[in-house]
């Protein structure tokens, strides 16, 4: 089943040589998912309310903090404290969150709705921006192609979102239209004019997710999930005790407490607590797919007199790419690249020479990526969420959709067999089939890139080392074959509906050398003036927020 994060979907197949807007960014394999941005639905995990005499656990023990932590928290006792099952969260004071990104999906809207928590008790809280979409400067250095935009889509989208599909068609079979996706789609313009996605007025709007403090989303998460009787420990898990069979029975604190569980939930981070280091489960890593292992953030103020953007700005830099993220308060910052190509050091240097002197001063926090998943997220009686459980670079800012999807199967998967385990090897297949989507996504962003400067950027566009699947979707496209029965054939395992494959695609240039005239094609000026028309409905971010 296809679901889209959007609140309109188009369907219907294409006629030759034109593709239809399918709706928004992401698929996904469980029925479950509801879009994001569609009242009428409700919240979705109110769609079905457990009966009275479900056997449900007594006591779910969460180990770790963070958002991880922390959304899992709240899903949990919101969804079941009807049932009496009790949740408890323990968090060590001695051990950082780590914050790799500070953006989202627009997943995360459906996650504050089910929890009925508005966009003005939590964004001031958590400095919190809107995000229209990703700016990708510097990946291809085609001429008209410098720089794309990845946006969110919706209704507002669907005459020039058909019209960039059907130039991108004409494109990559050698006919000159133009076909870039920021030229289309009103979410850049919005981000070009540093609009927020609020439309002021009746009318078609976009879709869109936000940028936020992470430090500040958990501790505002956190106050939430005490409100609503979450249990809360600070304090460092000693030993763990497991039953004869391997299932969990409880942890031991360093305080000296013992809290036992039916079922537990790591969220400890890349070190894997409960489903690595104690129940041994194989972590699968994705190395020769992504060869990014190390992060470097610095934070830079914003500028005086500017309005705050909209996008975040993911830009290629000479061993890796270095993200911007806009938050009320401040700039996120950070390098991410590999340490087969370039040392701590010099990345660092790297970085501070692409912020210029706003980062004179300025603190650096150097990170290590553990990017891959574990073979099970569900083994015996423990599920790992978030870093314990996988982690993909942050370049499509998918870690906290991963977390809020993984803890959504859960529940379900849970409620679909009266809390036994039936569907334990379903979950497993859909949680680990949504990395692998995921991570054929980011990866098809360096087999597209064009740069010629460095060894690292050449050795990921010759990179071998991607899924049948990947390969079979840059084969089509380059012969110019039916890149829509392609998409299909696929379907839910690419998690990336249909405007976005084409936005990668169109938006690296990856087209013919040669072309020739198209004089039926709309022009990127024409789609530009009727996006400025439309961008008047929608006020200033600053004026938005404020």
């Amino acid at each position: 089943m296809n679901v889209s994060h959007s609140s309109t979907e188009y369907l219907g197949r294409p006629s030759e040589g034109t593709a239809m807007l399918a709706g928004s960014t992401f698929k996904h394999i469980a029925k479950t998912v509801r879009p994001a941005s569609d009242p009428a639905l409700g919240p979705p995990n109110a769609r079905r309310k457990c009966p009275p005499d479900m056997t449900a656990p007594k006591h779910i023990a969460i180990v770790g903090g963070g958002t991880a932590g922390w959304m899992t928290a709240n899903l949990l006792r919101h969804r079941w404290a009807g049932l009496g099952v009790a949740v408890t969260l323990v968090e060590s004071a001695d051990i950082a969150t780590i914050g790799v990104g500070e953006g989202s999906t627009p997943f995360l809207r459906r996650f504050f709705r089910t929890l009925g928590i508005a966009e003005r008790d939590w964004m001031p809280a958590c400095d919190a921006t809107f995000k229209c979409g990703i700016r990708f400067p510097g990946w291809s250095l085609v001429p008209g192609y410098e720089s794309y935009v990845h946006p969110f889509f919706n209704e507002a989208d669907r005459e020039l979102g058909n019209q960039f599909f059907t130039n991108a068609c004409l494109r990559r079979r050698g006919q000159a239209a133009d076909a870039n996706p920021q030229d289309f789609f009103l979410a850049a313009e919005l981000a070009r004019q540093r609009r927020a996605p609020i439309c002021q007025a009746e009318g078609p709007g976009t879709d869109y997710a936000y940028h936020f403090d992470a430090g500040r989303l958990g501790t505002f998460l956190r106050t939430h999930a005490v409100g609503l009787g979450v249990r809360h420990i600070v304090d460092t898990v000693a030993r763990v005790e497991q039953h004869e069979d391997g299932n969990l029975a409880a942890v031991h604190l360093k305080g000296g407490a013992r809290i036992a569980a039916d079922i537990f939930v790591d969220c400890s981070g890349f070190k894997g607590l409960l489903i690595t280091e104690t129940l041994g489960e194989p972590f699968h890593p994705y190395r020769d797919n992504l060869f990014n292992d190390r992060a470097i953030a610095i934070p830079t103020p914003l500028v005086d007199g500017e309005d705050i953007p909209s996008e975040t700005v993911s830009t290629a830099l000479p061993h890796g790419w270095a993200w911007q993220i806009p938050l009320t308060t401040r700039f996120g910052n950070g390098y991410v690249y590999s340490s087969d190509f370039i040392s701590d050091d010099e990345a660092e240097r790297e970085l501070r020479e692409h912020l210029g002197p706003a980062s004179e001063g300025a603190t650096a926090r150097r990170l290590r990526m553990r990017v891959g998943c574990v073979k099970r997220h569900w083994h015996q009686n423990c599920v790992a969420i978030g870093l314990a459980q996988g982690f993909i670079e942050p370049l499509e800012a998918t870690a906290l959709m991963l977390i809020q999807l993984s803890v959504e199967q859960f529940i379900d998967a849970l409620e679909d067999d009266s809390f036994g385990r039936a569907r334990q090897a379903a979950f497993n297949e859909r949680v680990s089939a949504m990395f692998d989507g995921v991570r054929d996504y980011v990866v098809a962003h360096y087999q597209l890139n064009t740069r010629r400067d460095t060894d690292y950027w050449r050795a990921n566009r010759a990179n071998r080392h991607i899924s049948d699947r990947l390969a079979s979707l840059l084969d089509v496209w380059d012969r110019g074959g039916d890149f829509e029965a392609e998409l299909e054939r696929h379907g839910a395992a690419l998690m990336y509906l249909r405007p976005s494959w084409y936005a990668l695609f169109a938006g690296m240039s990856r087209f013919p050398a040669e072309l020739r005239p198209a004089p039926q094609a709309v022009t990127a000026a024409q789609a530009k003036e009727r996006l400025k028309q439309l961008a008047q409905a929608f006020s200033s971010h600053r004026s938005h927020l404020s």
